[in-house]
């Protein structure tokens, strides 16, 4: 035998009470249906009996209301016109005695507890009518006659050995449809309605109490399950609303289904475990709306589990309390004092934290109650207060706790640093938390702002997500950007497949469009959405990335804007790592590129510029390989620009050096303004970041500076300066001779040298010419070559070598840099 019970949800519509009716008729066995109100109607009720309360006439239209749609629910589902005929008479009775009490409190302007637990009585009490009217062998039974309370500190409560009786009673006796299984009668009872034992008075279960009348009738007979149908899929490892990779969670235990629950989860409401779970009697969540899913199953104990975490739960509108003192140090008494004066005043504690020293206790309580606990304690502990032993309540709201749910955390050394070391790195702070000692849940608290970004990242952290997210905002669609989006839209199926990563790009920029969409944005069409995109500047994107606050973010900077790489310092702040092309903020002022370093190393996240130096080539990441390994950089020597190497290759008899420039420009190898490029500025800027990689503190300005042409080339229009290159040409062709009888070349060289005290050193930029034996001879195109002198690589340097530029390498080096984040 099983108890069914079908939430408002699932009775709410004639799509669902139709699936419903189907579900039950399905059955081979012996089940009993307990049924909530139409949903919605319950709180309908309530709102309707203020109506009354207050005068206001409009409590008619809301009446007439409800009755209408109870009467077109039954037209809509009740074909037999005799059926139709009594059903309808019947709920007619019901709203007649209903609209009898609404005008009573019209006319006298009160609402005793007492006729607001009658009236919300009808909304079980109309439904399981019409249900049991539906169903094919359905009998309606009058819950009331066996679910009994006893008033209780204001409340009425079970009473529980009373109830388990008179169920048995009911279901049990030779006249019962349980003992007459061949008959298919189905017993439909209402939920949530009970009646005081001593006065006869209706009353109620409170909130959940549908689920509770299941429960208990469950438990009183012996049943072999409870099925819990509702308009979800089962428990699921967190919010979907807010994570859109949870998934329905198979099977939990007792403990954890009500850590869950109490913790946020309305899947079920807690008290409904408790009398199953006596009797071991195991509970199913099932989707009326879905029904061939398999649900999730709640039981003693889960076989074959060996998942840490079960689930993520939360509570939005969490208030935090400090009642804090000297005076409570070693003093027995305070915290029961605290406790009692709370549950005296109604208000409910979800979660404590005590400081060892005893100083100090925060308590968590709901929004709505902060103001009277406040209140109610600065009265208890007044004469404390008063003489300076205590201060006053300090309440902080604007806050949410986050729970952590699963029994295998127990005695499994390392889940709390993996939470909060995950937190820490996303830049969300912890203001509480609490452990119990049976180490199934970890509760803490956190600023609401942040409760969707803490989901995200806790739910990726601890592999409840079938795949690990790296959320991109991409700035510069141009050559390198543009190179960029296409790279990682022709990897994505790979990555996710064979990495369980999933790549999303959230955010696209250009210098005056923006996109920004928190679900992912479709890269295969984002030419169109930017062309259609709204205007945008440096300060919006800014704004909008930081305000979006999501987890697991990297801002992926292709511009060679200052603009952009001023912003770095505010993403590293909000804990967004930052891949960049651009060089402007490692070779910028010294002290702003180590605050920049540093915050990533203190946040910990990633500040990356591999790509800064030598477009896709591993150069800066291995000079960080050799100083973390403990080696040290004595000397670099490079040639670093693709645009020079490739001009001073080029350069014969035929092509004279004004027209390399003009074909170094066509190519796409030198800047619009190739002067960028001849003055040694890229150059410079390169060798101070390598420098600094290396370990010494440099400026640009430190650099010495041997250039090839004169400055008088560098003023002026560009219009001059192409007019003018040609003068240079007899210059260098007659120096060009004697370097090729000499079997010389040209090489634009950077160099660091450490010079013979421990911290001097020196950087120069320069037009050298190398012999045929030189390792720069040979170097074609393009191409950069790095030569690393180190105390391990001395007699024989460290060389690396290959295509120094373009935008299809540049892009892969920062693609390179966005999956070293990744693989974290």
């Amino acid at each position: 035998m099983k108890v069914m019970k079908f939430g408002g949800t699932s009775v709410g519509s004639v799509e669902s009470i139709l699936s419903l009716k189907k579900i039950v008729e399905a059955e081979q066995e012996q089940v009993i249906v307990v049924v909530s109100a139409l949903g919605g109607i319950t709180d309908k009720l309530i709102a309707t009996s203020q109506l009354a309360l207050n005068g206001d006439e409009a409590w008619k239209d809301e009446f007439d209301a409800m009755q209408k749609r109870h009467h077109d629910m039954v037209d809509a589902i009740i074909t037999d016109k005799q059926k139709r005929t009594t059903l309808l008479a019947t709920l007619d009775d019901l709203f007649e005695q209903l609209r009898s009490i609404y005008y009573g409190v019209f006319l006298i302007h009160d609402l005793s507890q007492k006729t607001q637990a009658t009236i919300v009585s009808y909304g079980e009490r109309l439904s399981s009518h019409i249900v049991a009217t539906l169903i094919n062998g359905g009998v309606r039974y009058n819950s009331r006659n066996f679910i009994k309370t006893t008033p209780k500190q204001g409340k009425h409560v079970l009473d529980a050995e009373l109830t388990n009786q008179l169920v048995k009673e009911s279901f049990l006796t030779a006249n019962s449809p349980l003992s007459t299984r061949s008959s298919r009668l189905v017993p439909v009872v209402p939920g949530f309605i009970s009646k005081d034992r001593d006065t006869g008075e209706t009353t109620n279960l409170g909130r959940g109490g549908s689920d509770y009348t299941a429960a208990i009738i469950a438990a009183a007979l012996d049943a072999d399950v409870l099925e819990i149908w509702t308009d979800v899929d089962g428990f699921m490892t967190a919010d979907p609303r807010v994570i859109k990779t949870a998934y329905t969670i198979n099977e939990l235990s007792y403990v954890e289904a009500m850590e869950l629950c109490n913790f946020g989860a309305k899947v079920v409401y807690p008290p409904t475990i408790y009398p199953v779970c006596v009797k071991n009697i195991p509970i199913k969540v099932k989707n009326t709306f879905n029904p061939q899913h398999p649900g999730t199953l709640i039981k003693q104990k889960i076989e074959n589990d060996h998942r840490m975490i079960k689930g993520i739960s939360s509570i939005k509108g969490t208030t935090l309390i400090t009642v804090t003192g000297l005076s409570m140090v070693g003093v027995i008494g305070v915290n029961r004092r605290i406790f009692s004066t709370l549950a005296e005043n109604g208000i409910s504690v979800f979660m404590v934290s005590q400081a060892s020293s005893e100083n100090s206790t925060s308590i968590g309580v709901r929004d709505e109650d902060a103001n009277r606990a406040v209140e109610v304690l600065n009265m208890e502990f007044s004469k404390e207060i008063v003489t300076g032993a205590m201060f006053p309540m300090h309440a902080e709201s604007g806050l949410a706790t986050i729970a952590i749910v699963g029994e295998n955390m127990k005695h499994t050394p390392g889940i709390a640093g993996k939470l909060f070391g995950t937190l820490g790195r996303s830049g969300i702070s912890v203001i509480a938390c609490a452990q119990g000692a049976s180490e199934t849940n970890i509760s803490f608290v956190v600023d609401a702002r942040l409760l969707r970004k803490s989901l995200n990242v806790l739910h990726d952290s601890f592999f409840l997500s079938e795949y690990k997210v790296l959320n991109l905002f991409i700035c510069g669609i141009g050559t390198v950007g543009g190179n960029l989006i296409e790279q990682i839209n022709s990897q994505y199926k790979q990555l996710k497949e064979t990495r369980q990563l999933k790549l999303k790009v959230v955010g696209i920029a250009s210098s005056k469009k923006a996109i920004f969409n928190r679900d992912g944005i479709d890269l295969r069409t984002y030419k169109e959405l930017m062309a259609n995109a709204e205007p945008s500047n440096v300060q919006r994107l800014k704004e909008e990335i930081i305000s979006m606050n999501i987890f697991n973010s990297v801002f992926v900077d292709c511009t060679a804007s200052a603009d952009v790489a001023a912003i770095y310092q505010d993403f590293l702040d909000h804990n967004i790592s930052v891949v960049t092309a651009n060089k402007i903020a490692a070779s910028g002022p010294y002290d702003a590129y180590h605050k920049l370093k540093k915050t990533a190393l203190q946040r910990g996240i990633k500040f990356l510029f591999e790509t800064n130096v030598g477009a896709g080539l591993p150069i800066i990441g291995t000079i960080n390989d050799l100083l973390n390994s403990g080696d040290k950089i004595l000397r670099i020597e490079a040639v670093l620009s693709g645009t020079l190497n490739f001009i001073f290759n080029t350069i014969s008899a035929e092509v004279p050096f004004s027209e390399t420039v003009r074909l170094a420009k066509e190519k796409g190898y030198a800047e619009p303004d190739p002067r960028i490029d001849l003055c040694g500025k890229d150059v410079i800027r390169k060798l101070v970041i390598l420098t600094r990689e290396a370990g010494y503190k440099v400026e640009q300005d430190d650099v010495e500076k041997h250039l090839f042409m004169p400055d008088s080339f560098f003023e002026g229009s560009l219009d001059d300066f192409w007019k003018n290159l040609p003068q240079l040409d007899a210059d260098f062709e007659a120096r060009r001779k004697v370097l090729e009888s000499e079997h010389k070349r040209w090489r634009f060289v950077a160099k660091m040298e450490k010079q013979d005290d421990d911290m001097g050193f020196k950087t120069t930029v320069s037009l050298e010419t190398v012999d045929q034996h030189h390792p720069f001879y040979g170097l074609e195109g393009s191409n950069n070559i790095v030569l690393l002198t180190t105390e391990r690589y001395k007699e024989y340097p460290m060389l690396i070598q290959g295509y120094g530029a373009g935008a299809s390498v540049t892009a892969a080096g920062v693609f390179a840099n966005i999956m070293s984040i990744a693989n974290i």
